[in-house]
């Protein structure tokens, strides 16, 4: 894949609410670097048998998104469009996949089962 610009949070935020199927999840991932700081933290998601356990330092795409959903007031579908490809091909066209544990369980419970130990990221 080739480098892909790196957006505003602006812009990538509007793209997240007009065009969710065109969001990129590395670019994402560049928008959050550049905009916030990140400390790694334990965090849940879900609930009951498949409630996702994540110690700090894992799934940290998974965390990064979250708390960029949080800070900035993005539905479910917003921040499951964060997720790329992801979502829309690993997990939408398999939906009886195991894989991406913690898209599955946010699809299912969505922000009543996100709960994290400290916060993940800080405007710079």
């Amino acid at each position: 894949m080739a480098n892909l610009p790196v957006l505003p949070l602006s812009d990538l935020l509007e793209q997240v609410r007009t065009e969710p199927d065109t969001v990129n999840f590395q670019q994402v991932m560049q928008t959050i670097e550049n905009n916030y700081v990140y400390r790694p933290t334990t965090f849940t998601n879900g609930g009951g048998s498949d409630q996702v356990h994540n110690e700090a330092g894992t799934n940290e795409g998974s965390c990064k998104i979250f708390a960029f959903g949080l800070l900035n007031s993005l539905s479910e579908s917003e921040v499951l469009a964060c997720f790329g490809d992801y979502y829309r091909q690993d997990v939408l066209q398999n939906p009886d996949g195991k894989d991406h544990a913690n898209i599955r369980a946010f699809m299912k419970h969505g922000w009543q089962g996100i709960h994290f130990k400290d916060e993940a990221l800080s405007p710079r």
